[in-house]
């Protein structure tokens, strides 16, 4: 028996993995994120990623066998919560905070979204890590927002539009690209809240 054969798969599979040095993935991530952005999931491949960072079509293959894999592996590693760690005393603070933060990284996120386009829907693993990597960090911040807030007394825990602040603060960024040709920038954003969002949780703008 071989010492690979007594290792088993995983102890080969790590080792094959060791050989790519951290900062060598990031730039393969990078590339794979990027070429989404340019041109779209359908156009991204292997060959396309492999020539770009100069090295073989074996290994990536060897590292991500599909390129589902490889795109999702990417969005885990990239992923980089807006909403986390803001706390300003008061929900209309947080929100147009929430906001700004938003804006700042809007024109990368969208063309993200729309360039994974039908991939999304069809592929349950890219689902996933689209939710790890972009969906349930900001989800997560915007809930602790609103349960800070009901323990304030600033809102009651059953106001029926606490449901929908992540559909309107996350969906307008989408919605804007598609009705204006432009991006949700911090500005619009700011002000799509101070306009939209606090009234209809009955709240005012922040001091």
């Amino acid at each position: 028996m071989t010492s690979q054969a007594a290792d088993g798969p995983e102890t080969v599979a790590a080792s094959r993995r060791s050989k790519i040095t951290p900062e060598r993935e990031q730039e393969f991530f990078d590339a794979v994120l990027d070429q989404i952005r340019a041109c779209g999931y359908d156009a991204l491949t292997m060959e396309g990623i492999a020539a770009s960072t100069r090295c073989s079509k074996s290994t990536l293959y060897r590292q991500w066998r599909t390129k589902p894999q490889f795109v999702a592996a990417a969005l885990r590693a990239n992923h980089c919560p807006k909403f986390i760690g803001i706390d300003t005393g008061s929900l209309a603070g947080d929100l147009c905070a929430a906001a700004r933060a938003a804006g700042e990284r809007s024109d990368e996120d969208t063309r993200l979204l729309q360039a994974l386009g039908q991939a999304i829907v069809q592929d349950e693993e890219l689902q996933c890590a689209l939710r790890d990597a972009l969906v349930e960090p900001e989800l997560g911040a915007l809930r602790e927002m609103v349960r800070r807030a009901v323990d304030r007394g600033e809102i009651a825990a059953d106001h029926p539009a606490l449901e929908f602040v992540p559909a309107q603060l996350l969906g307008i960024m989408r919605v804007r690209p598609v009705l204006e040709g432009r991006y949700a920038d911090a500005d619009y954003l700011v002000r799509y809240v101070e306009a939209a969002l606090l009234p209809a949780l009955g709240l005012s703008g922040p001091t």
